[in-house]
């Protein structure tokens, strides 16, 4: 992460994905927490949902932001937000492993800088000295 911001927020559009894997809500959920831990993040809990006919979406909590997914199997198209913070997570090793486990035949990303440190004390009612992604001071 690059000090000037609190965190990373990496977009993917994943398409042409193996349809069976998408719609499967144990897979994807597994998927998606391991993706997790691979990025160096913490768990603090997960939710997913499989949709009828088919569909399955789903959140990861981690203690530096979250991981999202929706799936339509019947495109073979998944959405999924990776969306870290601290300077010991890494989203684009939790990106290739989905890429590797969705069995993606095209990928898209866009990554966009989240809590840009300059504004934040700039727009900040108080005077910050040191904006950090874990601030030692209780609110």
């Amino acid at each position: 992460m690059h000090s000037e911001n609190l965190g990373r927020h990496i977009l993917v559009e994943f398409y042409n994905c193996d349809s069976s894997i998408l719609n499967d809500h144990g897979r994807i959920e597994r998927c998606m927490n391991e993706a997790a831990v691979i990025a160096h993040a913490t768990v603090v809990e997960s939710v997913f949902h499989t949709f009828n006919p088919y569909g399955v979406s789903g959140a990861v909590v981690i203690s530096e932001s979250h991981l999202t997914i929706h799936t339509w199997p019947e495109y073979g198209y998944a959405a999924v937000d990776l969306f870290t913070c601290g300077d010991e997570v890494d989203p684009w090793p939790a990106f290739d492993f989905l890429n590797r486990e969705l069995r993606a035949d095209k990928t898209e990303t866009t990554e966009i800088a989240r809590g840009a440190i300059d504004k934040i004390k700039r727009y900040s009612h108080t005077k910050l000295e040191n904006v950090t992604y874990k601030p030692s001071v209780a609110l």
